[in-house]
């Protein structure tokens, strides 16, 4: 078992000006992983909240720091923000006295995979597999296409399993778009699950209002009954929503696997 009490992990996120959610699941995870007393000390970092990434290594004692993006999917953001900020000038970064360990992003963990039917199975018990459509919705456009491509490869790993009758991508601003949901599927139920770390604008408020669910955009997750009023019964077809995979309770184990394999990749 995983045991650093002579180190620190630092968990990084987006973060968000105008959302609550956005940070809540990194703070969430942080909690468990403290919880099980695994390093010395746990810590937050985002880059649109306080405390920011360049405050971040202030805030840390411990003189060999694990740093873990809770992102999605490698981009932008883990490639070239993270690195930015936190000046680091590799998988290893050596500075006033410490050593920086750069490990990979949540989402590129096998796992996800395992996390994302154990998401499907949890919001939609009532509906056998074998009669149901699942949807794993990302946001899309060129812009993000890091992300698109990761909902991508989830989908073909749960098609490969042939657990339910149908799985798909879908996405907010590219084809196939989450708002053809009821064309593209042809099962009794539909079990959507946005691929995304937080329950923030996209999944609380964007994504509802394409599938049907509400007419306009509302308030954040945490100011309503969102993701407890499932199954929805929409388009003659009975519809369950859930909340973001980032929320899963599961995802604090991931974060812990990236360090074991960032120790696993670079032993001596």
């Amino acid at each position: 078992m995983l045991r650093k009490p002579d180190s620190a992990l630092l968990i990084v996120g987006h973060g968000s000006t105008v959302n609550p959610d956005s940070s809540a699941p990194t703070y969430g995870h942080a909690a468990e992983i403290l919880r099980r007393k695994v390093f010395g000390e746990v810590h937050c970092a985002f880059w649109k909240e306080e405390p920011s990434l360049r405050q971040a290594l202030h805030l840390i004692d411990r003189q060999e720091v694990y740093i873990v993006p809770n992102f999605i999917s490698e981009g932008y953001f883990t490639r070239t923000i993270i690195p930015r900020e936190l000046e680091l000038t590799g998988t290893i970064t050596q500075r006033d006295g410490r050593t920086l360990k750069y490990c990979e992003p949540v989402g590129n963990h096998s796992r996800m995979t395992e996390l994302l039917l154990h998401r499907a199975a949890t919001v939609a018990p009532a509906a056998p597999p074998g009669e149901t459509s699942l949807f794993i919705v990302g946001h899309g456009t060129s812009l993000n296409d890091h992300s698109a491509a990761a909902a991508r490869r989830e989908v073909e790993r749960i098609r490969e399993r042939g657990l339910y009758a149908e799985t798909f991508n879908a996405y907010l601003e590219e084809a196939p778009l989450i708002s053809k949901w009821d064309e593209l599927s042809t099962q009794p139920n539909v079990v959507v699950v946005p691929f995304f770390i937080a329950d923030g604008l996209h999944s609380s408020q964007d994504i509802p209002v394409l599938l049907g669910l509400e007419a306009e955009t509302g308030e954040a997750a945490s100011d309503r009954r969102l993701f407890r009023k499932n199954p929805h019964q929409l388009r003659g077809r009975t519809l369950y929503y859930a909340s973001s995979i980032g929320t899963e309770p599961l995802l604090a184990e991931l974060i812990l696997d990236q360090v074991a394999a960032f120790d696993a990749a670079n032993s001596p």
